[in-house]
This record gives structure tokens, sequence and C-alpha cells, in this order.
């Protein structure tokens, strides 16, 4: 009878297992925390350092990956093991998690997660998440990339939804930024966090920042990334304005997470009048 409960234990972990995923992946965020204790502890690939704690702090970890998905990211199960007692469980899985592009270079790359779990009034709900890839052979370089991408899609969410405070989230106190409008530079964190509510506050409707050709360069403790800003905002009068621009960014490691230390952001100009032109395209 003890074996027979563990074997239903086990097969109802792995369909909450595979449920959560199957979440994910449509962008279900009730479907993603359904499961999950008020209390779980997530040591994810990007920081925080000390983990995501609480439901709250979880469910906002997922916006930005959402926005991944949607742009085309895959995250299939590739093998789940489960083992179960009476009251307490685990799980480890290994995920094929990435682009279509990422995937078709490095075909055997892998996230890995372990999940614990508890019974609670004869429900199991998952209580502790830990996410991570692996560092490439003989270089940390690809895991940086991946690092400052993820930071980069934190802040592409936050200024979907408006979030200042996210917007912050990654930013060394000392930073020197070259904004588009003047003065000539900003400096620290109270200056950029001015000119980046003043850039939410832009038109009525909703805002959107994407760099489609996001390149990073890193190795030790610096890494550099650049791309074209696509900034897309409705007008006052309801009308769909998109600018872009050239942005460079760099960053410094600090202790087990990434700060951007200078930003340099511009519009080419008309070499006749030195009008700035926001409005070409790629």
């Amino acid at each position: 009878m003890v074996v027979q409960q563990y074997r239903d234990d086990r097969e109802v972990i792995t369909e909450l297992i595979e449920r959560w995923a199957a979440a994910i992946r449509a962008q279900d965020l009730h479907g993603v925390l359904m499961d999950h204790a008020d209390d779980i502890v997530m040591f994810d690939v990007p920081p925080p350092q000390d983990g995501v704690r609480g439901i709250q702090a979880y469910r906002d970890s997922w916006l930005p990956f959402f926005k991944w998905i949607a742009d085309g990211a895959v995250f299939d199960i590739d093998h789940l093991e489960v083992t179960n007692g009476t009251d307490v469980a685990f799980a480890h899985l290994l995920l094929r998690c990435g682009t279509p592009a990422d995937l078709a270079e490095r075909p055997d790359h892998r996230l890995r997660i372990t999940l614990g779990l508890r019974k609670d009034a004869d429900h199991w709900i998952v209580s502790h998440e830990h996410h991570s890839f692996p560092l490439a052979h003989d270089s940390d370089s690809t895991a940086t990339e991946q690092e400052i991408k993820s930071l980069h899609r934190r802040w592409f969410a936050s200024t979907a939804a408006g979030d200042l405070d996210g917007l912050m989230a990654g930013i060394a106190d000392e930073v020197i930024s070259y904004e588009h409008i003047a003065p000539l530079q900003y400096k620290g964190l109270s200056q950029v966090r001015e000119v980046c509510e003043r850039g939410l506050n832009t038109g009525t409707g909703e805002m959107s920042w994407h760099i489609p050709d996001l390149a990073v360069l890193a190795e030790g403790s610096l890494a550099v990334a650049w791309g074209l800003n696509r900034i897309r905002f409705d007008g006052p009068e309801g009308e769909s304005t998109e600018t872009w621009s050239r942005g460079t960014r760099v960053f410094r490691r600090a202790g087990e997470t990434w700060v951007m230390v200078h930003q340099h952001l511009s519009y080419p100009c008309d070499p006749q009048t030195g009008a700035a032109l926001a409005n070409l395209r790629p």
C-alpha cells in the first residue's frame, strides 16, 4: 500500500511539473503560479544573488521571460525524474531552453532545474526552484552573454509595464549616461532615473523598447553590449510613433551580478543642418 501511494504521488508530481512547463510556454501566468507556495524561494539564472523570494517576486520574475518566449524561444522538457517520500519530494529536469538560433548553435545545451516540493493538506506544492545553465568550456563568456541579455529583457518588460523601479535594476549608483537629450551627461542613478521617468511618461498609451540586433562581448569582469534601440509609443493624439537610435552599454561584474556603469545613446544627425534624425529605419 505504501509503495502504491509513492507511485501515485510520483505521477501527480510529474503531471504538476508538465502542467507548469506548458503554462510557461503558453505565457499563462496563473498556470505558472498554480501549485507554488507563498513562501517559495527560487535561485534563478539572472540576479538577484540571494534568490527570488515570495510568490509576488516569483510572479514578477516570469514577465520578462514571457517576452522571450513570445519572441520565439522554447522551453521544452527533455528529461524529468521525480523522487518522493510521504510529505517531501524533489525533481530534477533538463530542458531545451533558448531561441532556435541558440539551440542550432549549441544543440546539446540544456537548462538544469531542481524543484523541491512539500505536501500541504494532501496537495503537492513547489517550495523551491533552482535554475542554472552550465558554463561554456574554457570560458564564462557565453554565460555572461546570457546574463546581460536577460538583464536587457527585464528592462524591455519594465518599459512595457511602465515600471520605473524595474528599469533601474542592474544600473550602478555611479553610472554615467550620455542620453539623447541635453545635458551632455547624466551622472549617477538618480539623474538617470529622472530621465527614464520622463521617457516613460512620453505619450498616452503603450510603450515598448527592444534591441533586435543586441550583441554582447565579455571578458573577465567587463562586458559591452550594443545595438539599435527601437522605441514605440502612442502619442498625445493616439498616433503611433516609432524611433530608432544607437546604443552602447558597458557593464562590470559586481559579485555574482552585472551592473551597467556607462550608457551612450545617439541619433545620427543631418550633416547639413545638424538636426537629429530619429525617424531613420535600419
